[in-house]
């Protein structure tokens, strides 16, 4: 009786905390679903005005292409996500952290490679490489204030 209480519990909570949170938006490719966190306004509204609005979304930017890949480093975030947005241990402004920061070069390289791929062949794995952003830090969300 217990046990039944405590998952009932659980589960009640978990579903709460799903449908709060519009867990299921996060199935989505959709733009609007990174602003269901405040905390991601400032980069939604950049985007909308910024040079890629017309041509790539938040995940073909920061998130791998492959089904497998992009499922799983959407799993990944979303947990880091929850977990920082409910312990509220998140700097503000929010920053890409280095393996977002990698996913985020490779699809840069992926989309442009016809133009990309002399200057950065071989040389966006090495510690101090030039990354796309270093050059290009407003293309994706425009200007910052």
């Amino acid at each position: 009786m217990i046990a039944a209480l405590a998952v009932g519990l659980v589960g009640g909570l978990g579903a709460f905390t799903f449908r709060y949170a519009e867990g299921l938006s996060y199935f989505s490719a959709d733009p609007r679903a990174c602003v269901n966190c405040h905390i991601m306004r400032s980069e939604y509204d950049s985007w909308q005005h910024g040079t890629h609005h017309a041509a790539a979304t938040c995940v073909q930017c920061h998130l791998p292409h492959g089904f497998v890949s992009k499922w799983w480093a959407k799993a990944v975030n979303g947990w880091n996500h929850s977990k920082a947005f409910t312990l509220q241990d998140f700097p503000e402004p929010i920053r890409i952290g280095p393996r977002n920061a990698r996913l985020l070069q490779e699809n840069c390289v992926i989309c442009h490679a016809g133009v990309v791929s002399e200057l950065v062949h071989g040389s966006t794995t090495d510690e101090d490489a030039v990354l796309c952003v270093h050059c290009h830090r407003g293309v994706g969300h425009g200007a910052r204030n």
